[in-house]
């Protein structure tokens, strides 16, 4: 059987999404129990010149739905990067998984070769289908995912790879 670019993309993306959350219930409790201020947490990075909690997790949604929107040759939603808590980043996850939900394999299935040009400050990129999800999305949303529990880790919150992986 053949893997599909729907099986290889929505629900992939959203199991990781799912597992941030839950993450993120966690950090919440975290934080309300030790008396540390969300924002603390949320504008934590590893190296002053990385990305803070918030913006890790406004990346990975911002991947996943980018990618499922481009194959299908519609509209990326906007979402206004202005999340201030973990309930709200929370909630973006929870809107980015059901759009991602939204997304059957017919809108998604045969985009292998379609192409994809992403607009860059340096000058436009173009991508095929298949190698814009296997080699650039998938790397990019893992990554933000794993950069945001590596936050949280290293603030202390008591996770493991059970947490991430689900």
């Amino acid at each position: 059987m053949q893997l599909s670019m729907h099986r290889a993309s929505a629900p992939v993306f959203v199991r990781n999404l799912r597992n941030l959350a839950a993450i993120l219930k966690k950090a919440e409790a975290f934080a309300a129990e030790r008396k540390i201020e969300q924002s603390v947490l949320l504008g934590y990075r590893l190296a002053p010149d990385m990305f803070p909690l918030t913006r890790q997790v406004q990346i990975a949604t911002d991947m996943a739905k980018g990618c499922v929107s481009r194959l299908a040759g519609v509209d990326i939603p906007a979402y206004e990067d202005k999340e201030a808590s973990f309930a709200e980043l929370i909630a973006r996850i929870d809107k980015c998984v059901a759009y991602l939900e939204s997304f059957g394999p017919a809108q998604l299935d045969g985009t292998e070769d379609k192409t994809i040009t992403l607009k860059r400050p340096t000058g436009d990129v173009t991508y095929q289908g298949l190698p814009y999800l296997l080699e650039y999305v998938l790397p990019n949303v893992y990554f933000h995912c794993t950069t945001a529990y590596a936050i949280l880790r290293h603030c202390g919150l008591p996770i493991g790879k059970k947490d991430f992986i689900g």
